[in-house]
């Protein structure tokens, strides 16, 4: 498959992948892209696809990765919520803490019941 950009001629890749759903089908590098999570180095390549519209992200090693960013597939990079590198104290949070706190957003006292856990604590 051939496209036209600004004049020069630009040869578009097709790219095979399975679809859960619909099995093998083609793909334009226009179709797919890649994500590279920066926190570990984790690839992935994700595409809707054109035959049944089902999302479908598949794991991709580093070299499958070259290789799609070679044909032009946009790349995205992400990495992980810092929150995760944070330290928790206290007990975790339970079902019954979560259905009091429902309560108290019912009752309309919330804010005064949150700043007497937080003085106390």
């Amino acid at each position: 498959m051939e496209q036209q950009d600004l004049g020069r001629e630009m040869v578009v890749a097709t790219i095979r992948a399975s679809c859960p759903t619909c099995g093998d089908i083609e793909l334009t590098s226009g179709d797919v892209t890649v994500l590279v999570c920066a926190t570990n180095n984790q690839g992935s390549y994700a595409f809707q696809c054109p035959t049944c519209r089902l999302a479908v992200s598949k794991p991709a090693e580093s070299r499958v990765v070259d290789l799609l960013v070679s044909t032009g597939v946009k790349l995205s990079v992400w990495q992980f919520p810092a929150e995760l590198d944070e330290v928790h104290e206290g007990p975790a949070l339970t079902t019954d803490d979560l259905i009091e706190f429902h309560f108290q957003l019912e009752r309309g006292n919330w804010e005064e019941h949150i700043r007497g856990s937080t003085e106390m604590a």
